[in-house]
């Protein structure tokens, strides 16, 4: 009998097993569309092109809802019992907790009101379509409903600006001095002169003359109607009342609340308990190892003169210098067709999606970073790409390349990003979401890689 009893216990757990993971599955799935749908633009950078026309609703009242919803899918979750899940659930479970805590715990922060900075913001909207690379007529339409959608875009960054202003949400002045320059571009006396209409000026020969005529007809009347006036207020507020606004302080701690949101932001970048000053002394310790590193690199070289003369020299020695910016991108491109053929003796699985090497656009360059990795689209019509900055080619050292190179692209970024978009029995948030800690770590690794690869012959490299 109790045999009998423990059997019937055990397949009356099943479907109750069974339901619980259904459960999961379906809150996860409805998760991910609810985000896809609040975050168009991220959409479309997946592939996912239903909303290809749209902007994020970046209202007070939609934010102040999209929250309310984020605490009840956390809500939801945590009635889900995790006991019940199998384990590759029970970490998609943990991770999923973990993904939608810290997006809870953050809100208190409003990081929301200070919506702009040097490296992006409403003053480079153009770059979307830059990434996207609208291939149809379909993408050109929807490219030029979203460009009536600039001026909302801009009301509503304007709106949480002053929100931030009022509140004491301000990010420091150095972040932010050189945005006007950035406006700028964008205040043309001619339509055709504007980064937004960069993107018709090269357009597929799958789409007739007659439609290419219309799309530029119409993004003209677009730029010269709607986003130069926008932006042109724009420019007003920013120079007259945001950036006279704008703290001398860099720190987080000027921030209402700041001690706690750096201490949220280390915690949740680093996937962490450690604290920001463990964190400081092991990135003295980091620094320590490398100085180290660089000394017997430099005795090697008999160099004459001490560390801080070493690093002036590399800094002003031309023969470390391309003279033109063509020659600095051949550079890379020389570097990543060096690299290519090599990873197969390192990795047993490489990514289906290739990548591609592009320059950073000449509207951000300057104020933009060395290089950066772009995804490729979820649905394969979009490779990933490997930007590279050919601003000033006399201050981007050659010796930069190849360390750049292995972490951008492969077998750093590219190779993981892309590899995890592969994984389809994972759900949606693991593979088109990430851990700082993880990705960059990966990228770091990824530059040891670089010997075996037969990189930094150069000890300069």
């Amino acid at each position: 009998m109790p045999r009998l009893l423990c059997l019937l216990s055990i397949l009356a757990a099943v479907p109750a097993t069974a339901d619980v993971s259904a459960d999961f599955q379906d809150l996860l799935r409805e998760n991910w569309q609810w985000q896809l749908d609040e975050n168009p633009v991220r959409a479309s950078f997946l592939g996912d092109k239903r909303a290809n026309d749209r902007w994020a609703d970046n209202s007070l009242d939609a934010i102040a809802a999209r929250q309310d919803q984020t605490r009840q899918f956390l809500r939801r979750l945590l009635e889900i019992d995790p006991s019940q899940l199998d384990a590759a659930d029970r970490l998609n479970y943990d991770l999923f907790r973990r993904e939608l805590q810290n997006e809870v715990d953050g809100f208190r922060f409003k990081t929301y009101l200070m919506p702009i900075s040097q490296r992006g913001g409403v003053q480079t909207l153009e770059i979307i379509a830059d990434r996207l690379r609208p291939a149809t007529l379909a993408d050109f339409e929807d490219w030029l409903a979203r460009m009536a959608g600039v001026e909302n875009v801009i009301e509503q960054t304007m709106a949480l600006q002053e929100s931030g202003r009022d509140e004491g949400y301000m990010p420091p002045r150095i972040i932010i001095q050189r945005v006007p320059d950035q406006i700028a571009m964008q205040l043309v006396e001619t339509a055709d002169d504007s980064p937004f209409y960069a993107v018709f000026r090269d357009m597929p020969d799958a789409i007739d003359d007659d439609q290419q005529a219309r799309l530029r007809d119409e993004a003209r009347r677009i730029i010269e109607k709607s986003i130069v006036p926008a932006y042109r207020r724009f420019s007003r507020y920013f120079d007259d009342v945001y950036l006279p606004a704008s703290r001398d302080s860099i720190g987080a701690s000027a921030l209402p609340d700041g001690e706690a949101f750096y201490e949220y932001r280390t915690r949740t970048f680093t996937t962490t308990q450690m604290t920001p000053d463990e964190i400081h002394r092991l990135g003295l310790s980091e620094v320590k190892r490398l100085r180290d590193e660089m000394q017997l690199i430099i005795d090697e070289l008999d160099f004459d003169g001490d560390f801080q003369e070493f690093l002036h020299f590399l800094r002003t020695d031309p023969r470390f210098y391309y003279d033109t910016a063509e020659e600095l991108f051949d550079a890379y491109l020389a570097t990543c067709k060096r690299i290519d053929p090599q990873l197969v003796k390192l990795f047993g699985k490489l990514p289906r999606m290739p990548y591609g090497l592009r320059p950073i656009p000449d509207s951000i360059a300057p104020d933009t970073t060395t290089a950066y990795y772009s995804r490729p689209a979820a649905d394969g019509s979009r490779a990933g790409y490997y930007y590279v900055n050919l601003y000033k080619p006399e201050v981007r050292p050659k010796y930069e390349i190849e360390v750049l190179s292995v972490h951008e692209a492969v077998p750093g970024h590219h190779l993981q990003i892309a590899l995890q978009m592969e994984l389809g029995d994972l759900p949606a948030f693991r593979r088109y979401s990430g851990f700082t800690a993880f990705t960059e770590g990966w990228g770091l690794y990824s530059e040891s890689l670089g010997y075996d690869l037969g990189l930094y012959e150069d000890p300069y490299s």
